[in-house]
């Protein structure tokens, strides 16, 4: 396995001095992000990223993982036709820059069917959210497919997915081999147990983001602070043999010294990883 870290868990910066920040603190790769603005939008080109990963490889980062915040005011499942276009659109534009970037995963929110921090959000049935879902991501895997990079849906607070063996049966059901899940051992804390889930979703995981969740606060602490069982995590990732990145997504950054997250991030996963490491 090797570790990771998330761009959002970085203080503002380039992504140039993003890099060199992560090589220091003893990640070994960075999963970017598309945004409205910064160095990678939806208007960026192949010549862009071509320059974005050549940063990257100065200062021996991997980069294996496209994420965006953008999904949450485009959702795949909203009754607005156009807003459902807009999400594909966003999805696709993930793939196009992953794969200029050499990077095998996007990272998707599969739509919702309402989201407690979105003021006034668009609040959809739960089965007729799951059909448009469905159709959806069913029509992205054909892209994927010729982009050679994998979706990853990550379990979110979107009330749509709520159980391992739904997601399970939801990816089956989308039938490509280039979708997947992108597993949050701490967003999954509020209604489940991440080790039971992993078990369940298997060979279907494609990435796994770590972050921790205190029940007794209702709020994601650092590492270790919070009532996710890791060692338990860690024996589940073992036993379905997966073999891939470890991305940890932390939030909110110190007031001060914010790069101290990243560090103490760092030290934390070397021991949550110990025996599981490349």
């Amino acid at each position: 396995m090797k570790k990771g870290i998330t761009i959002w868990s970085f203080p503002p910066q380039s992504l140039e001095e993003t890099f060199k920040l992560a090589k220091k603190a003893g990640y070994q790769g960075v999963e970017l992000s598309l945004e409205d603005a910064g160095e990678i939008i939806m208007d960026s080109t192949k010549e862009d990223m071509e320059k974005i990963r050549e940063q990257a490889e100065k200062y021996g980062i991997e980069l294996y993982s496209v994420a965006t915040s953008l999904h949450w005011d485009n959702l795949l499942t909203s009754a607005n036709e156009e807003i459902r276009e807009k999400a594909k659109a966003i999805v696709r534009k993930q793939l196009d820059i992953a794969s200029w970037l050499g990077c095998d995963t996007v990272l998707v929110v599969p739509g919702a069917v309402g989201v407690d921090f979105i003021p006034n959000c668009e609040l959809i049935d739960y089965d007729v959210a799951y059909e448009r879902a469905l159709e959806g991501i069913k029509e992205l895997a054909v892209y994927a497919e010729e982009k050679k990079v994998s979706i990853g849906l990550e379990n979110v607070g979107n009330k749509l997915l709520l159980s391992p063996l739904e997601f399970r049966d939801f990816i089956d059901k989308v039938g490509s081999d280039y979708v997947g899940a992108y597993f949050d051992v701490g967003n999954i804390l509020r209604t489940g147990y991440p080790d039971m889930w992993i078990r369940i979703l298997g060979k279907r995981i494609k990435k796994i983001h770590v972050k921790d969740f205190k029940k007794a606060s209702n709020s994601f602490v650092d590492l270790m602070e919070g009532n996710v069982d890791f060692p338990a995590v860690m024996k589940a990732l073992a036993e379905i043999g997966y073999n891939d990145w470890i991305t940890a997504e932390m939030g909110p950054r110190y007031a001060y010294y914010p790069d101290m997250l990243l560090y103490t991030t760092s030290l934390v996963m070397d021991k949550i990883m110990e025996g599981y490491c490349e």
